[in-house]
């Protein structure tokens, strides 16, 4: 793999980490809620008005693009098992943005994740 189509898989899963955590930030501020007949055009308005929310849907769209653009230059069996890179970056900021648990058990699964794209990378 080269460092072009690594540096576009790495920029495509990191626009997926940050579109989730943005949409996570933005729904946090929205609250709770569920869809129903009766709050389906509210909850709606709220959801595509709130900046979070909109800068997120921005960064899965961009994220798209150079996605596809890594694909056009590496097989999916190499490419897919990169996206677990977002699952690091998601765990540790949503830990220090958002308080989440960071447990023991949870880091040495983040272990394996790397020693598992590690392994598929040089492949």
């Amino acid at each position: 793999m080269t460092l072009t189509v690594f540096s576009l898989l790495l920029t495509g899963v990191m626009l997926n980490a940050a579109a989730q955590l943005l949409l996570k930030a933005g729904t946090t501020r929205i609250g709770e809620f569920a869809f129903s007949a009766d709050n389906i055009v509210p909850i709606g308005w709220q959801l595509a008005t709130q900046p979070f929310i909109v800068a997120g849907v921005g960064c899965y769209v961009i994220s798209l693009v150079v996605w596809i653009m890594g694909l056009s230059r590496v097989p999916v069996s190499i490419a897919y098992p990169m996206l677990s890179i977002g699952y690091i970056v998601s765990a540790i900021a949503a830990w220090y943005l958002f308080g989440e648990s960071l447990t023991a058990q949870k880091m040495i699964g983040i272990g394996f994740i790397i020693i598992g794209v590690y392994l598929v990378a040089r492949s």
